[in-house]
Order: structure tokens, then sequence, then C-alpha cells
């Protein structure tokens, strides 16, 4: 985008979880217009249905228009890219409401790719009714990996720990099997880049998590440490990635050992987002390898309290900071980078840049 202030976009979610009621509490804030332009893609109606029942958003109203380039920079904009026949019933799960869901994502992903929005941070997503011979995915990060290519790193991010996965979605009997040496030094690659470019972390340290409890005891009770992720953390070390373990999960977050670390890589989904959860205050879901912008809030589509307003609304306010930081984050890094300074040999052979050459004299 030309302006300067980004353009962020929200998708909506299940219209039956709790997408709609942290999405108004964010954006009934009046600053958040003065911070970026919002961009929903959803259902005017599921919207007004939800904003009824938000105590403070009497006042709060949307700007529906029928892209993001036409949205207002001042106001909280919305697509329609759903039926208004949809029906709107909290806390059951649909097929109709699968299918806004995946509307509301593609909608979204055509103004990626178009430039017309910066970023996008998706409201959360039931992964058992969106499910169909044309969305076959696990989950957002999947969606996301096959629209802009790549093997994405699923990154849980809060304000005291960033956690990276080297398995995702994928049943426990396939953890192992799908555990290389080759895919945890790729995974460090993208988690150290990611820190670098997206976090402005200048050469961060990572820890690497085991897979077994007790780290394998010496192969007594498994040998993927010593097979494959010791190997692995010492190979991602000759590339100068500053990885350090394997380490036992449940020590290494008992005595807070994470606060030592910019990241952490754990082998699993739940060897990670457990700890996560329970240690971190809201969090987001940071897609790590892409070249787009997509954060979420760290948690499910509340089907138990949705259409109650009792929703915490922290963790879609911290996804939507997320995005414009990592998004200002890739600028600057891109700045700094794009042009630097050449560097010559004295005779003695040590370096010095372009100022510290005797000017030239004309003839």
């Amino acid at each position: 985008m030309n302006d300067s202030k980004l353009r962020i976009g929200i998708t909506h979610g299940d219209v039956n979880g709790i997408g709609y009621e942290v999405i108004i509490k964010t954006l009934v804030d009046p600053r958040m217009c003065e911070l970026f332009t919002p961009v929903i893609y959803g259902s005017a109606k599921a919207a007004a249905y939800y904003k009824k029942q938000v105590e403070s958003a009497e006042n709060f109203g949307f700007n529906i228009v029928s892209s993001a380039r036409e949205a207002s920079p001042r106001r909280v904009n919305l697509v329609g890219c759903v039926s208004d026949e949809l029906r709107v019933e909290p806390g059951v799960l649909t097929v109709a409401a699968g299918e806004a869901s995946v509307a509301a994502l593609r909608a979204a992903v055509a103004d990626l790719k178009a430039g017309y929005i910066d970023a996008v941070v998706t409201a959360p997503i039931c992964k058992e009714n969106v499910q169909s011979q044309s969305f076959s995915f696990s989950g957002h990060t999947e969606f996301f990996a096959s629209e802009f290519g790549g093997d994405p790193l699923m990154l849980m991010c809060s304000d005291r720990m960033k956690v990276g996965l080297v398995t995702v979605h994928i049943p426990i009997s396939a953890v192992s099997p799908s555990i290389t040496q080759e895919r945890i030094v790729a995974k460090l690659r993208e988690l150290r880049q990611s820190l670098v470019l997206d976090f402005s972390i200048r050469d961060p340290r990572i820890a690497v998590l085991g897979l077994n409890p007790h780290i394998g005891d010496g192969g007594l009770i498994g040998n993927e440490e010593q097979e494959i992720i010791i190997p692995a953390v010492q190979a991602a070390f000759q590339e100068k990635i500053l990885a350090f373990g394997p380490f036992a999960a449940d020590g290494f977050f008992a005595a807070c050992s994470y606060m030592k670390y910019d990241a952490v890589l754990a082998m699993y989904h739940d060897q990670g987002l457990a700890p996560f959860k329970a240690l971190s205050h809201g969090g987001v879901n940071f897609t790590a390898g892409l070249p787009i912008v997509r954060t979420s809030p760290a948690h499910g589509v509340g089907f138990d309290i949705a259409g109650q307003n009792r929703a915490d609304a922290q963790a879609m306010r911290d996804a939507i900071y997320m995005a414009i930081d990592v998004v200002r984050s890739r600028q600057e890094y891109a700045l700094m980078t794009s042009n630097p300074l050449q560097k010559y040999r004295r005779d003695n052979g040590a370096d010095m840049s372009a100022s510290d050459l005797p000017e030239q004299q004309e003839d």
C-alpha cells in the first residue's frame, strides 16, 4: 500500500463462535482506526447480530464495501462475502457457518494477493465444519501455505515466550516418523529468520525440546534424541544458528528456562501449546515463513460462551498489534538491507567502507 497507515484484513471466523464478539470489542475503541484501517471479511447480518450483544457498541457501525480497495481510512470497513440468508446460531456447529468461514478466508486471500491489504488477522474457525471437497485443510496454517507456498512455521507468541513447532496438526502416532534431522534444521532456519526479520532480534537464541520423557534417558525410553535431535542441533549450530538442547519439556517450562531464550522449538503441537497457553495470558498464533503476514488470536471458536458477551478480546487486540509490528519490521529490514555499504580491502587485508577511500583527483 502507498499510504503510511496499514490496512489490516480481519476474517470473521465461525459466525456461531466468538469471532464477531472479540472483533467488535476490539474495534469499538475509536483509537484503533487511528492506528490502522480495519477491513473485516464476513457478513453484515452476523456483524449486526453480535453488535447487539456488546453493551459498549451502541454507536458502533460498519462501512460496507465490495473490496478493501474501497475502504475508508477512518471507518471500520466490512467486505460482504457471505449470503444474507446465512443463519446465525451462537454455539451451534453448522455446515453453513463453515462455508461462511471459508468464504471470508478466500476473499481476504484475494485482496492480499492484489495488494489491497497489508496483512490478515484470522478469527477462529471450526476445523470440523470447514471440510469440503474444495477445502480439506487441517487449519489456517496449512491453508495459507497452499495459497502462498513454502513450508510455514506455526509460531505462538506472547509477552512471555515464542514457541515454534516442528509438527503441527497431525496425530500423535505420526509425530515420531515425521521428525527428521533435516526437518528440525529447516524449522530452526525458519525460526531464526523470522526472529530476525519479523521481530528485529539480532542473533536469537533458540531452545530445542526433546521428544521423549527425560529426553530419552540416554536411549532407555526412546532414541530420537540421540539419533535425530542432537545431530540436528549440532548441524544448525554449524550454520551459526544459536540452537541449544535438547531439553526435557517438563523441567524446561517448570524451571522457567524459556526466559533465557528468544524462542523455543517444540517437537509437536501439545508439547509446545499446552505450556504456552498455561503460562501466557492470551497469545497470538503467527504463521512465520510466508511472504505475507498472518496472525490469529491463540484461542478457539468458544462455542460454549458464544453470544453471551463473555469473550475476552485481548488476544484479538494482540493479534492485530503483532500483524502491524511484523509488517513494519519487515519494511525496516528491507530498507536496511536494500543497499548495503560496499566494503573494500586495504593492502593489509583490513576492511574499509567507501567513505574511508581517499578522494580521487581529476587529471
